[in-house]
């Protein structure tokens, strides 16, 4: 059992776990996914049509007659990773195809590693597939192969990732994603449902819903209605809801008609669970930002939410030692968050990021006035956890055990996401149980980030 580290970076998936087992002569490819969740479900599907067309799975670079990298390119520190990451691989194996965000800037990654044999953008599935194709034939077994494939997935079976949609409208200063990703498409609500009722059938017990902006889900497509479901984040939250597994939502951009979300969890059909990326309090900050500046509305609608739904928890991320931010800006900060008394908080030092409008802006921040303002934050932050936590104790709820080990079982409450969150630990009367389990527990103990429980 491993506690939940606190200044883990709040937008990373988990890594990838693969279990294939190649046959004799069966061409394999190795995987390397970076990043957040949506570039996870990405690496899935590449998998998926890989697996399909004869190719076995490789976890390790070793066994694999290439490989691929998907990339980050979300922050300076996630390219150097990526960058990293590539070129382990070629030291390793030699044949490395790169996909992902980074891979928007082709001559970035070429000019570090020439050697890759191909770059790909995100979500640019055919021109990976004709990557490896090249560098690996494919050796299909016709009894086998060429049929149908299951999904890859790269999280364990009782939980999934569900993207509802590709891109982002939105245009802040700090941010290159819709560079990188282009403008908002939003699934046909139906498909998303088909893939949610295959995947609960295949024994998932929980959805994370996930998307650049989640709110805006099918503005794109006019919230139109096919085969009767319609394309509204409300609408496919019920349906979602309606099918018997755990939803979480997350990235969920604070436009009004959120509010409309909270009955739903106040009703059981979706986890009362919000992943909100607020980024920072102060007007002028989330001016320069290009964010809405309505911090003091925004206590206004976290009070109604929790007037409707009292047990709701609230996830959100920030940044601080944003240009121009102040010791004054940074201060309404952290009395917003006094205010806010939100559950669950990430936090990022800013970095530019080349191709960000705000590289442009004056008065950067000093790297150790960023530090030691993230230091102060996390520390409130941490106390506000800390105590929202210890409230907890003497109560029952429902956990889903994620992992079980000598030494216990790791669950999570509806509250916590996986990788990101908090956990609930049962050390004794643990025998049993197994991941995608759903017990009744008691809560004995809490800490800073995770609680202890006992099966009742």
């Amino acid at each position: 059992m491993t506690l939940n580290p606190p200044n883990l970076r709040p937008d990373l998936a988990p890594k990838p776990k693969l279990a294939d087992v190649a046959r004799p002569g069966q061409p394999t490819i190795g995987m390397v996914s970076l990043g957040c969740p949506k570039a996870l479900v990405d690496s899935e599907r590449i998998l998926t049509r890989l697996r399909a067309e004869g190719y076995a799975i490789s976890p390790d670079y070793a066994g694999a007659d290439a490989v691929i990298v998907n990339t980050c390119g979300f922050l300076d520190s996630a390219k150097a990773e990526s960058l990293e990451a590539i070129g382990e691989a070629i030291a390793q194996n030699g044949k490395v195809v790169v996909t992902g965000c980074l891979g928007a800037e082709p001559e970035y990654i070429t000019g570090a590693h020439p050697k890759v044999l191909a770059v790909t953008g995100p979500h640019q599935y055919e021109q990976v597939l004709d990557a490896v194709h090249a560098a690996v034939p494919p050796a299909p077994n016709p009894f086998i192969d060429l049929l149908p494939a299951q999904q890859v997935s790269l999280t364990p079976r009782h939980y999934s990732y569900l993207k509802i949609s590709e891109g982002c409208n939105h245009k802040c200063k700090f941010c290159i994603i819709p560079d990188m990703r282009g403008r908002l498409v939003s699934r046909p609500a139906f498909a998303v449902v088909k893939e949610a009722e295959r995947l609960v059938a295949a024994g998932v017990k929980e959805l994370l819903v996930i998307s650049q902006d989640t709110s805006a889900y099918g503005v794109d497509l006019r919230h139109a209605e096919e085969r009767g479901h319609r394309a509204h984040i409300t609408d496919l939250a019920r349906d979602l809801g309606s099918l018997g597994a755990w939803v979480r939502l997350h990235y969920v951009y604070p436009y009004p008609h959120v509010r409309d979300l909270i009955p739903l969890m106040a009703e059981g059909l979706v986890l009362p669970y919000l992943d909100i990326p607020f980024q920072h309090a102060h007007p002028d900050t989330l001016k320069r930002m290009a964010r809405p500046a309505a911090a003091a509305r925004t206590l206004d609608e976290i009070a109604a939410w929790r007037a409707t739904c009292p047990e709701i928890v609230l996830r959100s991320t920030f940044i601080v030692g944003y240009p121009g931010e102040t010791e004054a800006e940074f201060q309404t900060l952290l009395d917003w968050l006094d205010e806010a008394q939100l559950d669950r908080v990430g936090c990022f030092q800013y970095e530019d990021v080349k191709g960000a409008r705000s590289n442009d802006l004056p008065d950067h921040i000093a790297p150790e006035v960023k530090q030691e303002r993230w230091d102060r934050f996390m520390e409130k932050a941490q106390a506000i956890s800390e105590a929202k936590l210890s409230a907890k104790v003497g109560t029952r709820m429902e956990v889903l055990v994620d992992e079980v080990d000598e030494d216990g079982a790791t669950c999570r409450t509806k509250g916590d996401a996986p990788e990101i969150d908090g956990n609930l630990f049962i050390d004794e009367g643990f025998e049993g149980l197994k991941a995608g389990d759903l017990v009744t527990v008691e809560v004995e103990e809490a800490g800073e980030y995770d609680l202890w429980g006992a099966r009742v």
